[in-house]
Formats: structure tokens, C-alpha cells, sequence
């Protein structure tokens, strides 16, 4: 039976990831995908094994092997040997500094005619229907203002707080 994908690597490809298992630095995921990718190697002088005696031979699944077959052929060795397969980094932002401020004012001010506090959900419909942003999602405005002293069940902390003078 042939291979839907075989994985041939170039002299280049072939030498990088020889560096990267024998430097053994990277993470260890990265290391296995170097191993299987080198062993699955059918360019002439390769070893070319089956699935089976890759899964074996590092102690993973032949669905494992399978799928780093299928991301060498599709999308190439960079992202074969990447440990994640996500974006890298940080999630972005959903608002920036300004709409963040607005969101900590509107908190902090009165709840809507008819409610004793502002709920989440309402911060969010009122942020939108005010024009500061698109859409923003309850659980983002939480985030927000678990970042701060801002409660929804009182005033803001800041705003409420009594100053106190040391007696002298």
C-alpha cells in the first residue's frame, strides 16, 4: 500500500533536524517530530519505516506520526517541528486603554434605571450600544475589571473609599 504522504527530506532539511536532536536543547516535542521526521525519510538513502516502526520505536501513536507526516507534506518542516500549532504569544487585546477606561467609568457610575448593580452582561450591551466598541463579550469585561478595585456591587473602591488622616 503506498503513502498518501511521503515526507522527503532535502540534504538542508535532513541536517537541521539532525542538529536539533543531537543539540537536544529544544523541547521535547520538537525533538520527537525531528526523530519521526528523519525516520520516515524516503529520499534516496533514507530509512523510509513504516508508520508502525516509528510509533514504536519513540513511543507514540501511528496517528501521531501520521499527523506529522501530514504537516511536513502541507505545511512544511518549520511548522512540522514547532511544538504548538497555535499563534505564539500572548492573546491580543480586546480593547484598548481607552475603551478599558470608559468600561471602569460606566462600572463605577449609577446601574441602569430599575437594577440595584450593573451585571457583566449589561456592562457589555452598554459598551456597545454607547458606540465604544463593536462587540464585547461578558466574559472580556470581567477580565477587565478583575484587573481593578472596581466591584459591580458597590461603588468603586477608589471612588468610595474614605480618606483617613493620621491623627498627629
Amino acid at each position: 500500500m503506498s503513502k498518501k504522504r511521503v515526507v522527503q527530506l532535502t540534504d538542508e532539511q535532513r541536517r537541521e533536524c539532525l542538529e536539533l536532536v543531537r543539540r537536544g536543547t529544544a523541547p521535547a516535542r520538537s525533538i520527537t517530530h525531528a526523530q519521526v521526521l528523519l525516520k520516515a525519510d524516503a529520499s534516496p538513502g533514507g530509512p523510509a519505516w513504516t508508520d508502525r516502526a516509528i510509533a514504536e520505536a519513540f513511543g507514540i501513536t501511528t496517528v501521531t506520526v501520521g499527523a506529522i507526516r501530514k504537516t511536513m507534506v502541507s505545511e512544511g518542516l518549520p511548522t512540522a517541528l514547532s511544538h504548538y500549532r497555535g499563534t505564539p504569544g500572548k492573546p491580543e487585546h480586546k480593547l484598548d486603554g481607552r475603551q478599558e477606561a470608559h468600561l471602569i467609568a460606566l462600572a463605577c457610575g449609577a446601574p441602569p434605571e430599575g437594577r440595584a448593580r450593573w451585571s457583566l452582561r449589561l456592562l457589555s450591551e452598554r459598551m456597545v450600544e454607547l458606540g465604544y466598541v463593536d462587540s464585547v463579550s461578558y466574559n472580556t469585561v470581567g477580565r477587565v475589571l478583575k484587573k481593578t478595585n472596581c466591584s459591580l456591587g458597590a461603588r468603586c473602591a477608589s471612588a468610595s473609599r474614605p480618606t483617613t488622616t493620621q491623627p498627629s
